[in-house]
């Protein structure tokens, strides 16, 4: 007996009130991911604007308005793709991430600083039609996935917060989704320099990346 009194062995309740309390902080990590996702989301709607004096329109000059609006149109529909894509991606890594820690903790709020910030570019490329406009846009989503690159990374690497069982196809499934995406939105800087209009269209090919990749 210690001075302190006597010392508690290890019991496999506390061992389950350890394991409880992990998935407890992954539940958490998740759900506040998600909510930060949900808010990036209806961020991108807040930006879509009426016409002016909308009540005072005619038929005809209404729907010149609201054709006319078709950058804001295409700007939220492509990132509301964008950040589903990632939303889903992300829920698919921490399908097999057990465990975390506090660098999981950090890298994973920087990927969230990133998404949340996605509202910002939509609405440059939204008003702006320029190659400067579609490179920031395409930086942005670029930043995006090396953060939830290095959060597979910091995870995965020798199994650190994976399960061990995890299949070395699925493994190699997550790197691929995660590099191929990197490639599309770097390869439409290049594009912006030809045509910035093909070079958003092509971020389209995100959603068929995912789709093929994350079964």
């Amino acid at each position: 007996m210690s001075k302190h009194g006597p010392q508690r062995p290890s019991t496999p309740q506390s061992k389950e009130t350890t394991a409880v309390d992990v998935h407890l902080g992954l539940d958490r990590l998740v759900f506040f991911s998600d909510a930060v996702f949900a808010i990036a989301i209806t961020l991108l709607a807040l930006d879509l604007r009426l016409p002016a004096g909308i009540g005072a329109l005619s038929n005809a000059e209404l729907q010149d308005q609201l054709l006319g609006n078709w950058r804001q149109y295409m700007a939220f529909g492509i990132s509301f793709l964008a950040i589903g894509t990632f939303w889903f991606s992300h829920h698919r890594k921490f399908r097999y991430i057990k465990r975390y820690d506090r660098e999981l903790l950090l890298l994973n709020l920087l990927f969230l600083m990133v998404i949340v910030f996605v509202p910002f570019p939509t609405r440059v490329i939204s008003e702006s039609g320029n190659r400067t406009a579609t490179i920031f846009y395409a930086l942005t989503m670029i930043a995006a996935t090396l953060m939830l690159t290095a959060i597979w990374w910091h995870a995965s690497h020798h199994n650190r917060l994976t399960d061990a069982q995890l299949d070395a196809r699925e493994r190699r499934a997550q790197w691929i989704v995660l590099l191929l995406t990197a490639g599309l939105f770097t390869l439409s800087i290049g594009l912006a320099f030809l045509d910035q209009n093909v070079a958003r269209v092509s971020w389209l090919l995100v959603v068929p990346i995912s789709r093929r990749w994350h079964k």
